[in-house]
Parts: C-alpha cells; sequence; structure tokens
C-alpha cells in the first residue's frame, strides 16, 4: 500500500480558518480585515519551485514539512480539541504522559549524554580516538563496527575482502575488544554499540572485557542496538530469519535482566527507517510498533515486562524540519507510556518511560559544500535537546564523504557543547510546550502512529507485516516522493540543487588495505595460541543451547537454553565472531529477503 498523500490545508484564508476548526470571532475578523488584504497586496510563493507538491489545486501556494505535512500559515487555540486540557494532553515533566519529558527536573539536573558515534580501522586507532574524545569532553562513546563485523564474519573470511575497517573498527576477538578499551575505565564511561544481528556476540566480549578489567556487571551501563526487525525493514544487515534472530534478542533481554541490570539490551532504532527515507510519521510508527513486537516475543517467553522492560530504550533520528522532530520526539513518549501501561498491562513506573538516544541525520549531509553540514547539524541537534533527548551524537560535516577526520568530530562534539552550556535551553524543561503549532503537530504524529499500529495489529504484527514487505514499500513509496520534490526543486537543498558553486574537494580520513593485513596477522596468531579444542568445544555447546526451544524458569534463573551463557564462554575461549556467527548459520541459516512488489 501506497503511503498516502496528505489532504492539502486549502489556502483560501476564510475557508481554511473554518477548516476542521473552531476559530473565535476574533480569529475570523482577522481574516477578513488584515490576512485578506494582504494577501491581495502580497501574495504568498511556495519555498520552492512552484509547480507539483508546492500548489494546492487551485493553484496557491501550498506550504509543508519535509514529510509532506501540510502546514498552516497560523496556529491559535482553534487547531487544539475542543477538549485540550493541560493535565490531560501535557502534563507536568516526570509525570503521566510524559509529553514535557520523563525527569522532573529536565536538564537541570543532568545534561543530555554527549556520546559520539566513531570508529574506524583498527582498535588501536580507535581506541585513540575515544581518548581524544573523552578528553575533549565526551561524556560517552558509541561504538562503529566495520561491515564484516556487523556481518558476522572474521577480517579474513572472503567476503569480507575490501572492506575491513572502512565503516567502522574491525573486531574479530576478545583480543580485539580488549584493545578497543584499553585505559577506559567501563565502569564509569556508558557505552553505546551499533550492531544488530551479531549483538549478543559483541556485547559477550564487551562483559567479558569489563570482568578483566574488575568492573561489576551490575554497574556498568550502556546499549547494544540490538534491534534486528529495522535491520529486515531499512538497513539490510541480517544474517538469520526473523524467528531465530527474534529468538536471540529474547535471550539478551533475559540474560541482561538477571545480571546487568543497568544496562539497555535493546535500542529501537527509528533512525535507520528514517535514514532509508521514512517520513516522520512512519519513523515513529515503525520504531514504536517494532518495539511493540519485541515486547510480544518476550511476553511469549514468559518473562516479566516489569523486569526487562525498564531496559528498553529508543534511537531516533534528528531531520531538517525543526517543529516536526520536536513534535516526534514528544508524541513517542506519549504513546509508549500508554501502550505500557494499557496494552501490556506493566506496573513498574520505569517501564512506562520512553528513554531515547538521537542522532543528527546523516541522509540530510550532502558532499556538496559540505562546511553547510555543521549548521544543519547544529539545528538537527538543537531540535533533539528540545524534545527532552536522554543522549545525542552529532555527525560530522564531512561525513559524507569519508569516516570524520579529527577536526570534523571535535566541531561536532563542541556543536553539542555549545548548545548544552551557552544557548540556555537547557535551563527551562520542554520550553516550546504549549505552542499551538507544536501541540497540534505532537497530536497529528500520535495519531498517525496509532493509525499505523491498527494497521499493523491487523496484519498480525511486525515479522508478518515484513514477511510480506509493508513496511518496505511504505518506505519505499515516502522515499519516491521526496526525491521525486528535491529533483523538481519543490524541496530545496542549499548547495545541491540550488545555490550551487564549484569546490574544490576536501581533505578527507583514507583508511587502506593496511587495516586488513593486520587483522589478519593476529587472527593467524590468535589460533595459533589459544586451546582450539576449548573454543570447539564452547562452540558446540552453543549449537546444541541454540537448537532448543527456551522457556523462563520458575526458580528466576535464565533459561538453560539461553544462548548468552554460551556465547559468553566461547568468548573467554577467544573464539571469533565469525566462528560464533558460524554456529548460529549451522543451526539457523540465513535470510534472504522476499522480492517486494
Amino acid at each position: 500500500m501506497a503511503a498516502k498523500k496528505p489532504t492539502s490545508v486549502t489556502q483560501n484564508p476564510i475557508s481554511e480558518i473554518n477548516q476542521n476548526r473552531h476559530p473565535t470571532d476574533s480569529e475570523k475578523r482577522w481574516a477578513e480585515t488584515t490576512l485578506l488584504p494582504s494577501l491581495e497586496k502580497s501574495p504568498e510563493k511556495p519555498i520552492g519551485a512552484p509547480t507539483g507538491s508546492n500548489l494546492d489545486d487551485d493553484g496557491r501556494a501550498r506550504f509543508t514539512s519535509i514529510s509532506g505535512t501540510p502546514i498552516r500559515r497560523l496556529y491559535t487555540q482553534a487547531d487544539l480539541p475542543q477538549d485540550w486540557d493541560y493535565e490531560k494532553y501535557l502534563g507536568y515533566p516526570g509525570q503521566p504522559p510524559f509529553t514535557r519529558g520523563i525527569h522532573g527536573t529536565g536538564y537541570r539536573g543532568k545534561l543530555f549524554t554527549m556520546r559520539q558515534f566513531s570508529g574506524f580501522a583498527s582498535p588501536e586507532e580507535t581506541n585513540r580516538r575515544y581518548k581524544y574524545l573523552l578528553e575533549h569532553g565526551g561524556s560517552g562513546l558509541s561504538v562503529a563496527f566495520d561491515l564484516p563485523t556487523l556481518m558476522g564474519y572474521d577480517s579474513d573470511h572472503a567476503a569480507s575482502e575490501g572492506e575491513v575497517g572502512k565503516c567502522g573498527v574491525a573486531i574479530d576477538s576478545l583480543e580485539d575488544m580488549e584493545i578497543l578499551f584499553n585505559g577506559i575505565d567501563l565502569e564509569k564511561t556508558t557505552v553505546s554499540m551499533t550492531i544488530n544481528s551479531p549483538a549478543s556476540v559483541l556485547w559477550a566480549m564487551y562483559l567479558v572485557v569489563a570482568e578483566k578489567q574488575g568492573a561489576d556487571w551490575n554497574k556498568i551501563s550502556g546499549t547494544i542496538q540490538n534491534d534486528i526487525l529495522k535491520e529486515y525493514i531499512a538497513q539490510k544487515e541480517y544474517i538469520y530469519p526473523p524467528a531465530p534472530s527474534m529468538r536471540l534478542v529474547v535471550d539478551t533481554f533475559e540474560f541482561g535482566s538477571r545480571f546487568t541490570p543497568r544496562f539497555n539490551t535493546i535500542s529501537i532504532s527509528g533512525y535507520h527507517i528514517r535514514e532509508a527515507g521514512s517520513t516522520a510519521l512512519q519513523e515513529l510508527a515503525f520504531t514504536l510498533y517494532d518495539g511493540v513486537e519485541y515486547v510480544e516475543w518476550a511476553r511469549r517467553r514468559g518473562l516479566d515486562i516489569d523486569e526487562f522492560g525498564p531496559r528498553l530504550s529508543f534511537f531516533f533520528n534528528a531531520h531538517n524540519d525543526f517543529f516536526e522532530e520536536i513534535a516526534k520526539y514528544r508524541a513517542a513518549r506519549k504513546i509508549w507510556y500508554r501502550v505500557m501501561k494499557d496494552r501490556f498491562g506493566a506496573r513498574n513506573q520505569r517501564t512506562w518511560l520512553m528513554r531515547f538516544h538521537t542522532q543528527t541525520a546523516g541522509v540530510s549531509l550532502p558532499a556538496q559544500q559540505p562546511m553547510n553540514n555543521i549548521a544543519r547539524v547544529a539545528l538537527q541537534a538543537l531540535a533533539a535537546v528540545l524534545g527532552g533527548t536522554q543522549s545525542l551524537h552529532t555527525d560530522a560535516y564531512d561525513e559524507a564523504l569519508a569516516l570524520p577526520t579529527e577536526e570534523a568530530a571535535r566541531i561536532a562534539l563542541r556543536t553539542q557543547q555549545i548548545i548544552a552550556y551557552e544557548s540556555g535551553v537547557p535551563h527551562t524543561i520542554d520550553p516550546l510546550g504549549g505552542s499551538y503549532f507544536l501541540e497540534n503537530l505532537t497530536l497529528q504524529m500520535e495519531d498517525g502512529a496509532l493509525d499505523y499500529f491498527g494497521k499493523l495489529d491487523a496484519m498480525g504484527g511486525m515479522v508478518t507485516a515484513i514477511e510480506r514487505g509493508y513496511p518496505q514499500k511504505e518506505i519505499a513509496e515516502a522515499s519516491y516522493q521526496y526525491q521525486r520534490a528535491v529533483e523538481a526543486k519543490e524541496k530545496i537543498i542549499v548547495g545541491v540543487n540550488d545555490f550551487v558553486v564549484e569546490e574544490d574537494s576536501p581533505n578527507i580520513l583514507y583508511i587502506d588495505e593496511s587495516v586488513a593485513r593486520q587483522q589478519e596477522a593476529k587472527l593467524k596468531k590468535l589460533r595459533e595460541r589459544r586451546s582450539n579444542g576449548e573454543v570447539q568445544r564452547c562452540l558446540n555447546a552453543l549449537k546444541k543451547a541454540a537448537a532448543q526451544e527456551p522457556r523462563a524458569e520458575t526458580s528466576g534463573s535464565i533459561s538453560s537454553a539461553n544462548t548468552m551463557p554460551c556465547i559468553v564462554d566461547a568468548v573467554r575461549a577467544y573464539a571469533t565472531i565469525g566462528e560464533i556467527c558460524e554456529a548460529l548459520r549451522d543451526v539457523y541459516g540465513t535470510y534472504t529477503e522476499v522480492s517486494v512488489t
């Protein structure tokens, strides 16, 4: 089913103010006595080419968000429901429905975590970059892995040729993870890892490194992305079929509830859905419904929502349309609260809280005139902060060209620090709350997402919808409509389809093939000195557990078929990521996406 084309907001000034609204007499008089003469003297002009989506059916200028949502020229009380009430629709910070934030003091008690996404080449080089970021004021780390690691291959595998260390750091074994975090206290540093299909393997490596540092698993904090559903929907970095992949995710929920109470065992990610071309509404709806699907699968296992629920976190995109993005974050908190409380009956108030990380929109940063991206990132980051994000990553201006240079990474971090320490924005909670425009957008987001929920429920859930290609087709249609508007110059991208200049190629970070040769040499030495018999014993135990059906234990212990303890044992024996993932491939097979038509 194609994405719905938004209903046009008529631009006739008199009829517009009565359309699905209840304007006051004074607003009607304003339209007749002030607005109408102004329009006759100076007709409105669209931002972009006066064609297609920028014109209504009568040929008048039409204004829309980046997602295609019609925007009125003026918002008043008439754009809110007639029963609009502060406590019902907004509430107070730290109280349901959490529209204004999950913390009673906003950022006055604790600023957002400034978490820079970084990883390139070898573990040694990335370790130096991490120390650089922390020394310059970063308060958390976010690990970018290279493509072979993301796909569960060792650096010396044939499928890894030409990709080792190129889009992130190469991690093959516990040895690499030890190097990556050498000299970084994991009990005091929160770490997020962007890894999905092999998430349980990389998390096991991280936990064993923390253990070797003497850290207490009960005290370490961070997040593994571990969101396999969005891989099938958008990013396509999956290994196994959906059902066994979901089983592995639930294994991490169960293990984390028992052993790592402060570590988020999933970051349900809308970021990549948006990067694939979705609208803001689709990002919101599909991401939250992915969360619903994970909860459903965990409950089928027999897990208690109030045990694993507080460790569910989210990851959203911050795109260019400033107010649309803020509305998206506010609506997300409201919806998640109601889903957890009303749909799943959660009693623990921590389970009701929508906690999320935000990253500025990489897809919005063109290679042309890359210094302009500093301004884009600042606006996107400001929207995330005004929307109440718990942690934030700001993209570097040169990321469309290559992995960030050291200078670009520092500017990205400084952007967050200027917002935090110079702008005054964190001084008060939800400063735009009560804006007629923003509250209207928030309600539109909420209603639109719940409409998608109804369609997905009717299909039998997200896994079934993915197998039918539904979210993939919705995103593809939205992406096509936006690209068509860009090519027609109905949506302007400064420096790309307007305000274009000739420019020299900038200096970029280049990763050569020496990283691959270095990783291959390390792997060869590792396999020579470890106990290969112990590795094989651990891999056989993993395959045995993976082949069984896990069930929650009444004693409070994790299932005897949970794969995590076996993966941790294999990691301790220095089994490689490729060997562990291959053992799981032997049991589960691999997945090929059906053609979406």
